[in-house]
């Protein structure tokens, strides 16, 4: 298990600027990203994210796991290990601490062979720890065999594609077996859809090694395939903290739900409530939220509709349900599996995702609705 307990580095935002401006530190160089009292536990065997935009301090808690950067206090532990604490004054050396990072760029060595990349992180040890020459033969062989790069085994890692170099990248963090690998958005130099398939066999490899990760990204579809939990960052700090499934259907702040999977926002007052139900008065008309409790009848607040639960249709239904209103059809966009519609209705436009078999012409009269229970209800 990794332990990291109120991590800090210089950290200032300037407020004409916004959170993912360049930043100043003591020695007059710009930084972007630090953190402030940042702290979590990443469990054996988990895939933890930490997700958030640009600048928001995702990469300096990384480094600074990794021994890349020093914070100014706060404390991290692996295992029964003390890499680094302010107040004892302990800085374990990145060489030292065991930890294996994959970077953005890959950072492969473009004049050695496959194997040679792979076999690099036993070269660099000591002589008296270093296995000999046919277990690190072995130990390499398998885990190209694990990545499929064994057929490039004798290959020059210039001869390689982007996705087969982020494999070799994976491989020689995978190879010494380390408590931990770091990754830091691994995926995004490759295409679309070589970055889509990426996700499923980076998964795969981690699920198989059983290795600990933790998984840096400001790709929100990356962040809920991939992870076991994730962890939300803004300006520096963590908002929320959960499984994919906790923070995209319950989030904590409109921060939240708008940069996990995007969202309408309607502002609101609650005018009625009933057992676990709120009626609330928004542009559109009420709408009821199921599952909310501990609102206060006249209380300010925003109602998030996800635009895959809400239903269109040019007919109305047999039965009105609840929470269906009026509206006119502003704009479409066909995006092959789905469709994203505009709608009017009352003083909102709504964003809603279909099926690509939902046919709806532009300037249509429509009817959309959402059920209680996929309204989500956030302080204002």
């Amino acid at each position: 298990m990794l332990w990291v307990k109120d991590l800090v580095t210089h950290f200032s935002v300037d407020v004409t600027k916004g959170p993912g401006s360049q930043e100043s530190t003591p020695d007059g160089r710009g930084r972007a990203g630090g953190i402030d009292g940042v702290s979590f536990e990443v469990e054996q065997g988990e895939l933890f994210t930490l997700l958030g935009p640009s600048g928001c301090g995702k990469t300096t808690t990384l480094r600074s796991i990794a021994g890349l950067e020093h914070p100014n206090s706060g404390s991290v532990r692996l295992r029964d290990k003390v890499l680094f604490d302010s107040e004892l004054g302990i800085n374990v050396p990145v060489s030292k601490r065991g930890i294996s990072m994959v970077f953005q760029s890959y950072a492969i060595w473009p004049h050695m062979t496959v194997f040679k990349n792979v076999s690099f992180p036993f070269e660099v040890l000591p002589r008296k720890q270093r296995p000999s020459a046919a277990v690190i033969k072995d130990r390499v062989e398998q885990i190209l065999e694990t990545v499929g790069l064994i057929s490039h085994v004798n290959h020059s890692a210039t001869q390689l594609s982007g996705g087969q170099q982020q494999r070799l990248a994976l491989a020689r963090a995978l190879v010494t077996e380390p408590p931990i690998i770091l990754l830091d958005e691994p995926l995004s130099n490759l295409d679309a859809k070589l970055r889509e398939s990426m996700r499923m066999e980076l998964k795969r490899l981690q699920r198989e090694t059983g290795v600990t990760a933790i998984y840096v990204t400001h790709d929100q579809g990356e962040a809920l395939s991939l992870s076991s939990r994730i962890a939300i960052m803004n300006a520096g700090k963590i908002v929320q903290l959960g499984t994919p499934r906790e923070i995209y259907g319950s989030p904590s702040t409109q921060y939240v739900a708008d940069f996990l999977g995007g969202a309408n926002f309607l502002d609101g007052t609650v005018t009625a409530l009933s057992g676990d139900e709120v009626q609330v008065e928004t542009g559109i008309g009420v709408i009821r939220a199921s599952g909310q409790r501990g609102r206060e009848k006249g209380s300010r607040v925003v109602v998030c509709l996800r635009p895959e639960h809400i239903r269109v249709s040019t007919s109305a239904p047999a039965e009105r349900p609840v929470n269906c209103f009026d509206a006119k059809l502003v704009a479409t966009a066909f995006l092959g599996d789905r469709i994203d519609h505009v709608v009017r209705t009352g003083e909102c436009e709504l964003r809603i995702r279909s099926e690509a078999s939902v046919r709806i012409r532009r300037a249509d009269d429509v009817f959309v609705w959402v059920q209680p229970s996929d309204v989500i209800i956030l302080e204002s």
